[in-house]
Parts: C-alpha cells; structure tokens; sequence
C-alpha cells in the first residue's frame, strides 16, 4: 500500500485526487491547507493527519520518515504559483510528486525542476488527464491515419462560466494563475500538441479577464480555438439547467465533445503513475511553453480564419 502526504485539501480538484488514491489502494496519512474547510477527508481517509501550517506538517513528514512510515508520494492541489514551491519540497524530502495543472508558470521553473528531479533521483509527474479521455483516444487513432501531406482544420471552444467569486480569487490574479490560458485551457492545448504534433505558428486574436481566442497552427492541424469562463458566450442551444461547460471539438463533420467522462480520469492517472507510466516534467513543457507565449504575445486581429466566438463584444470587468 503506497502511503501519500497531500498539499491543498480544501480545493476544488483536490476530492479527485483523494478518490484516485483511494481507488489505487492507496492511504493518505497526511494532508495540508491553511484553510480548514476540508471535511470531505472523512469520506476518504478520516484517520488522514491535517495540518494548517506548514511547518507542522514537515515536521510530521520528517517524523514519520524517521520511524519508516513516510510518505511515498506528495500530491499536489495548490494554488498554480505554489507548485514550483511545493514541488521542489517533494524532492527534497524524498518522495515522488504528483502535480496538478499547470505543473508550473514559466518555462524556466520547468527547466529548473528537471535539473533537481535528477539530482534528488526522484520523479515529478503531472495531472495531464485529458490524454486518457475516451473521446481524445477516439481523435487520437483519426490523427494516426492522417496522410503525412494532410492538415486537420480544427475549431476547438472551451466555456465553462464562473461567478464573481472568480475574479476575488487567487484565480482571477493573473501572477497566481497564469491566466485564462493557463488556468482553464491548459489541458487543451497539452492534448493538441499530443495529437498534432509540434507547434509552428501562435496568433492570439483576444486575451482578457474573462476569455482568449486564437490560431494554432501545428505539424499536422491548423486550430481556432476559443476559451471562455463568461457566461454569456454560452451558447444558447447548448443552455440547460444541467449543463455548465462547453466542451467541444470540431473536426470538419465530426463532433468531439469532452462536456462529459471527466469522473475517473484521475485514477486513470494515478494507475499509470504507481504503473511506472505516469506523465513526466517534459510531457508537460510544450504546453507550459504555449501559454506562456499566448499571455505573452501582442495581439492579432481577428480575421476570417479565427474562431468564429472571437469577434463577441467584450464584457467589462466586474471590479474594474
């Protein structure tokens, strides 16, 4: 039975996480958050250590080491600019790390972790579950049987609308999030550039508060993509009192949708990574590069190849 330390227990991912640890057979000895909202522990591992400082739970995991009952992984569910932070405590206190998304911010924090990956000589692996959709792997063996002198032309539109609550967030700053790009797409643009290949051209026709578009054009695809968490792109059609994201894939007549299937993609990877297959720090680079260029690039105006979303009126921001 693995033994796991847990870092931000009281976020939105972090249930996932503790399922995927649970359905491995795995046991959560310890857990950390400086906030204490976090009894949906108890449905998991209620026996699980908790911990809202720090440095009491390094102390903890240092003990625990001491007596041969330390931690074999730490899994990682903090806010996007603590995991360089977080990350670099793993390695240095001799566990394996399971990282959510973005893995990090910038392109040189991701340099600089595989320098210490092999110095520590343990592993860093990160969430990049949206290659174990079923709808990707459908995509995927498509893109296979792509003639080498071919192109997809790809439509790719991500909206899942967030409340006010966002913006106060450490979300809704972009230092600590990374942006719309990184904070909601980055999933996205990991599985294109898993399906088609290196990345060629980057245009970036809208990037604000609350949405981005652009064109990617790529080895084997040329993508518009929109992302959105305003409610107001939504499309109407698609509106139902159950249905809060829009996930979906167009790929010429055929229709790739990712609203759904979501559910156990974490203990699919959780599987891979105890399987020795886990998704590693340069599995994760080209995306990390790809929106970091995306916050970073002057903007192009939209034109008759972008996502047809981009030309919406934008909205204000709400604390603006």
């Amino acid at each position: 039975m693995k033994r796991f330390g847990l870092i931000g227990a009281a976020g939105y991912v972090a249930p996932r996480h503790m399922q995927a640890i649970k359905d491995t057979n795995g046991t959560l000895v310890a857990a950390m958050d400086k906030f204490d909202s976090v009894g949906i522990i108890d449905r998991y591992f209620p026996n699980a250590a908790f911990f809202t400082e720090f440095e009491r739970f390094d102390r903890h995991l240092e003990k625990q080491k001491r007596l041969g009952t330390g931690i074999d992984y730490l899994s990682i569910c903090t806010p996007n600019y603590l995991h360089d932070a977080h990350i670099r405590f793993g390695l240095r206190s001799g566990v394996d790390v399971i990282c959510e998304k973005p893995l990090v911010l910038n392109p040189w924090n991701a340099n600089a972790l595989l320098d210490l990956e092999q110095e520590s000589k343990q592993r860093v692996f990160c969430i990049l579950q949206l290659r174990l959709h079923d709808e990707v792997m459908r995509l995927k063996k498509i893109v296979e049987e792509l003639p080498d002198t071919e192109k997809h032309e790809v439509e790719l539109t991500y909206i899942t609308p967030r409340g006010n609550w966002y913006y106060t967030s450490w979300k809704g700053d972009e230092s600590k999030s990374g942006g719309i790009a990184t904070n909601i797409g980055i999933h996205f643009f990991d599985m294109l550039l898993w399906l088609y290949g290196e990345l060629e051209e980057n245009f970036v026709n809208v990037y604000t508060h609350d949405r981005a578009a652009g064109i990617l054009k790529f080895e084997k695809a040329n993508v518009k993509w929109f992302l959105s968490i305003n409610d107001d792109t939504f499309p109407t059609k698609a509106k139902t009192a159950d249905q809060r994201t829009y996930r979906f894939l167009k790929l010429g007549n055929q229709t790739f949708d990712f609203s759904e299937g979501f559910d156990d993609l974490h203990t699919k990877s959780y599987e891979a990574i105890l399987d020795g297959k886990g998704f590693g720090i340069q599995d994760a680079m080209p995306s990390i590069d790809v929106v970091h260029n995306i916050r970073t690039k002057e903007i192009t105006p939209s034109s008759e190849e972008s996502h047809p979303l981009a030309h919406l009126s934008l909205s204000k921001h709400p604390f603006s």
